[in-house]
Parts: structure tokens; sequence; C-alpha cells
């Protein structure tokens, strides 16, 4: 099992704030419950959710599992829990050996800077874009503190 560390306080927001109409004070399980749901709902509308995913919160650490899911999938599922905001580790089982590349974007950097370092030319940016789609709607839409997938080139 790896575990991937993403920058707690970046990514989209979708835990929104505890019901203030209930009186009483969600338990640890209930609030679990309700962020793991939010995190489904959030792989449903980028189509990475199925029946065999598997998601287990445990305070800030989402534990990714899925035995049907490809490689390239459980990164991407990797990539879709780890940048949201609160989220700072990822666990998961990749479906081979090879270890994933991620890159956290810093300040200033864009696309074509992270495709010359990684895939040796600026050019190449939308290898990476795609590599990222659907969690990446456009190219210049990154920030600071968004974990992204590098493919290895074949």
């Amino acid at each position: 099992m790896a575990i991937w560390d993403f920058a707690k306080n970046a990514g989209k927001s979708i835990f929104g704030k505890a019901e203030a109409a209930t009186p009483a004070q969600p338990t640890a399980a209930e609030d679990s419950a309700r962020k793991v749901e939010a995190l489904k709902n959030e792989l449903r509308a980028l189509d990475l959710d199925s029946s065999d995913v598997h998601l287990t919160l445990r305070g800030d650490t989402v534990k990714v599992e899925s035995r049907g899911a490809d490689r390239e999938t459980m990164e991407k599922l990797v990539l879709a829990v780890g940048n949201i905001d609160g989220i700072a580790k990822v666990e998961a089982e990749m479906p081979d050996a090879v270890t994933p590349v991620f890159h956290t974007v810093q300040k200033g950097e864009t696309l074509s800077a992270i495709a010359s370092k990684y895939l040796g030319s600026a050019n190449k940016y939308p290898v990476i874009f795609e590599a990222n789609r659907p969690m990446l709607s456009d190219p210049d839409k990154i920030y600071p503190g968004q974990t992204l997938r590098i493919p290895q080139e074949g």
C-alpha cells in the first residue's frame, strides 16, 4: 500500500459546513460517512466512480480500494480525492509495481513548464493535461498545491 501526500488546505471544497439546523453535533462516524459520500459524489461527477470503488476516511487520510481499476484509473482516483480541501494523504494499492509520478504545482508554474521538466519539452503540456482529465477542464486552470499525474512515456 502506497501513501501520497497532498496539500491539505488546497483543492476543491466539497465538505461544506456541518448542518447548522441540527441541534446535536454529528458523531465522528456520522461526519466521516458524510465526507465519504461527498467524495463519492465528486467521483461520480468526474465519471470515476463505480460499485467497485471503496473509500475509507480516517481523519484527513483517505484509503482508496478498487479491484477492477487499471493503473491509470487508480492514479486518477488518488488525484481526484487527494486534490480536495481537507485531505492530506491518500493510501492506495497500484495494479503494478511501477511507482506513479506526481507533481505538486508551485506558485507561477504552468503546464508547459512542468512538461519541460518531466517530458523534455514545453510543447508536450497536452500530454499532462490529458493525463489529468477529467479533473482538469482547462490547461490554464491549475493552482498552487494541486497535485498532477505525470504520465510515463512509453
